[in-house]
């Protein structure tokens, strides 16, 4: 039997009187030009599959809402293509609202005014503290924490041995925690 535009504006109006087969009929006959034009826009069967049904869901809920000067298939096409935008335009959403929990953690690594205020405080205690050293060692510690070089560097500086670095540096080390211990 030929389907013509007739027998599909009957069954479209059947359907709106609640006709069970004229329903099954509308969805058996359309379904493969909705699911095709989804599967092309979201190349997944599934996502396709998912959506063609939500169409035909929404198109039978809303039929007497159909405006019979248009052609029923693009109507269909038209829901189902709504429904797509929706969906991508709710993975936006989330994404961007995911995007905007992480940066929540995020960690401000800026020191704040009260973080330099104490940083300079304890750097001047500190410095305090190294004047305190032997000139020797006080050269250690400068050269190496401050001046940030290697044992190679600052034997190269002070013509000694790095073993002879190594040692003069845990020493200085050792002088400065008791000096920091007192204070």
């Amino acid at each position: 039997m030929e389907i013509t535009p007739q027998k599909i504006q009957e069954s479209i109006t059947e359907a709106i009187n609640g006709n069970q087969n004229a329903f099954r009929f509308l969805l058996d006959y359309f379904w493969k030009d909705v699911y095709n034009y989804q599967l092309k826009r979201t190349k997944n069967e599934s996502d396709a599959e998912d959506i063609s049904i939500r169409a035909f869901s929404k198109a039978f809920d809303k039929i007497e809402t159909y405006n019979n000067k248009y052609v029923f298939k693009t109507w269909l096409i038209t829901i189902s293509k709504n429904i797509h935008i929706d969906e991508l335009r709710k993975q936006k959403i989330v994404i961007a609202t995911e995007q905007e929990a992480k940066a929540l953690f995020i960690a401000d690594e800026n020191p704040t005014p009260e973080d330099k205020i104490i940083t300079e405080q304890n750097l001047a205690k500190l410095l305090k503290d190294i004047k305190q050293l032997k000139p020797s060692y006080r050269d250690m510690i400068y050269l190496r924490y401050f001046q940030e070089l290697s044992y190679k560097e600052i034997a190269t500086k002070i013509e000694e041995p790095i073993n002879n670095v190594k040692v003069k540096l845990l020493r200085a080390k050792k002088l400065l925690a008791e000096i920091i211990k007192k204070n």
